[in-house]
């Protein structure tokens, strides 16, 4: 028999997000590149191969500073996206300086001058494969004692996030993820009977 898929849900929670983020960044020798995988997964809303695969080039100009904005082809659905990095530039920064000091400390492991935006550490040609991030998510959940962290946990808080964020503009959040359709997307938001209910009970029917 196959074991039961895991199913992943958005940090709907303040207090467990931050949670969340101080272990990736805080419990790992790597920490600052897990932390900094989450944050862009999060607020750029790609799913987690495309992440993954970005290269300082998409990201960083020259001189190190962030772009404004990185262009993408979504390895799925073959769209084009347009990321806006804004939300994520004191973070970016942040991980390009400690990536710099990083290779300065350990000159074998060159992971400051890999193309790759999230190089692997034992390899960095390579950039960090989905197997290993999981294995990272997986373990912030058993720390934390929190079952439905997975490598989609990052896009889907960013898209819940802006889903509460905006008064629930499912339309917007649909664009955002290029899903086909509204239930799609309010099936992956996890809006289940007790949430919607829960919205509910927020709106005036008189």
């Amino acid at each position: 028999m196959n074991k039961k898929a895991k199913i992943v849900k958005p940090i709907k929670d303040a207090w467990v997000l931050k949670s969340v983020q101080d272990c990736l960044h805080d419990k790992f020798e790597t920490g600052v590149r897990n932390y900094t995988i989450f944050q862009v997964g999060k607020a750029t809303l790609l799913r987690v191969s495309d992440v993954l695969k970005l290269k300082k080039s998409d990201v960083y100009d020259y001189d190190g500073s962030v772009k404004r904005n990185a262009y993408t082809i979504d390895k799925k659905t073959k769209k084009r996206n347009v990321l806006y990095l804004k939300p994520v530039v004191k973070d970016l920064q942040e991980y390009y300086d400690w990536l710099e000091k990083w290779q300065k400390d350990h000159p074998a492991q060159r992971v400051f001058t890999s193309e790759w935006l999230f190089p692997s550490f034992t390899n960095p040609d390579k950039h960090i494969d989905r197997k290993r991030y999981y294995m990272i998510m997986h373990r912030v959940g058993e720390i934390l004692n929190i079952p439905y962290l997975g490598t989609h946990t990052m896009r889907k808080t960013g898209a819940f996030k802006v889903y509460e964020q905006t008064n629930h503009n499912i339309g917007l959040v649909m664009k955002l993820l290029n899903h086909s359709s509204e239930e799609v997307t309010l099936t992956y938001l996890g809006l289940d009977q007790e949430t919607r209910e829960h919205i509910l009970d927020t709106i005036n029917f008189d």
